[in-house]
């Protein structure tokens, strides 16, 4: 004789397989939608051609795009900053210590030509490269400082609050929310 425990498992695995089956069968004809409307396909393509259309840019015009971008902040933090005569020359050499290096990007070695070298040789050359890096930043940050000592204290205050999303540039991502850039600016 089967017990009621027994029966109430039963009943519970047959209700269960019942209600998988149907679900599955209710299913099935969604999952088979017809071909989206060509305006729907358009609209997809024309969302990610800006995204691949940035990628296949010539090296040479994103860096035009990016001098532009630069020379157009510079100019918007040298109104904002209201700069004397006086401080013309720190500002100019600031913004000269400021340049990227000529050719923009130094020489990357290709991967397979990293790779072809012996583990202490790409130690050696990471080494030179971080070094490299670090004399660049040291120059950055000396102009940097000789600038600011230059400015007002209400100067000081708007460049802090102008060139706070500076250190966002080594981040590789581009969607900063949040946080110091997204702040009130600083009424001068």
């Amino acid at each position: 004789m089967i017990s009621l425990r027994q029966r109430i498992v039963w009943a519970s695995l047959l209700g269960s397989a019942a209600l998988a089956s149907s679900g599955a069968f209710a299913q099935a004809p969604a999952a088979t939608t017809a071909p989206a409307p060509a305006a729907t396909v358009a609209q997809a393509d024309t969302t990610a051609a800006p995204k691949a259309q940035h990628k296949r840019m010539d090296p040479a015009q994103r860096m035009e795009r990016m001098k532009e971008h630069r020379a157009k902040r510079l100019a918007a933090l040298k109104d904002k900053l209201k700069l004397t005569a006086a401080q013309e020359g720190a500002w100019t050499t600031y913004t000269t210590a400021n340049q990227p290096p000529a050719g923009a990007r130094p020489h990357r070695m290709d991967r397979a030509e990293f790779a072809k070298l012996t583990t202490p040789e790409r130690l050696e050359r990471m080494q030179a490269r971080q070094a490299e890096r670090s004399a660049m930043f040291a120059k950055r940050a000396d102009a940097t400082k000789t600038f600011y000592a230059a400015l007002t204290p209400e100067q000081q205050k708007t460049f802090d609050a102008e060139t706070v999303h500076a250190g966002g540039r080594f981040h590789r991502g581009h969607g900063h929310h949040g946080g110091p850039r997204d702040a009130a600016p600083v009424k001068s």
